[in-house]
């Protein structure tokens, strides 16, 4: 079992922080370029709630479908892939106050790699969360919750 973390604090409050990542357009706005990501069916977060689609890495495709647990307010969730690359993988976010204006973002994740593309992925995954943690704090930039919604 392989373990990856990545913290990073983002200048917004908790709930701006907790709103955007329980926007299903957070996924898309997250995903970064050259990664296309396309969506079949990506329901509001909630307890038990459905995230499927397709990556595509240049030209190959990457279907990942991921149910959501453990669905807090304010404090995170976890993905777990239903199907996907990934014999298993569990990703715990957690958003954990630092001050009225200062949130850390904590994303936590288990998996076992499975195929060809999920041993290639794994090497990549500081790169994608230190995009992640980039376009999350640009996003928040002022806290404008317009902007949490938009591309």
């Amino acid at each position: 079992m392989k373990q990856y973390r990545h913290t990073f604090r983002v200048n917004a409050p908790l709930s701006a922080v907790a709103d955007f990542h329980s926007s299903t357009a957070a996924l898309r706005q997250l995903s970064p370029p050259p990664m296309i990501v396309q969506f079949q069916n990506i329901e509001p977060l909630a307890e038990g709630s459905i995230s499927d689609f397709t990556m595509w890495l240049g030209p190959l495709p990457i279907r990942w479908v991921a149910v959501h647990s453990d669905v807090t307010d304010l404090h995170g969730f976890t993905d777990s892939q239903q199907q996907g690359p990934y014999r298993s993988w569990v990703h715990q976010h957690t958003f954990r106050e630092i001050d009225s204006n200062t949130t850390e973002v904590i994303d936590e994740i288990q998996a076992e790699p499975g195929n060809l593309i999920s041993r290639f992925m794994w090497p990549s995954l500081p790169i994608l969360f230190a995009y992640r943690g980039w376009k999350t704090r640009r996003v928040l930039a002022g806290n404008s919750k317009a902007r949490v919604n938009s591309p």
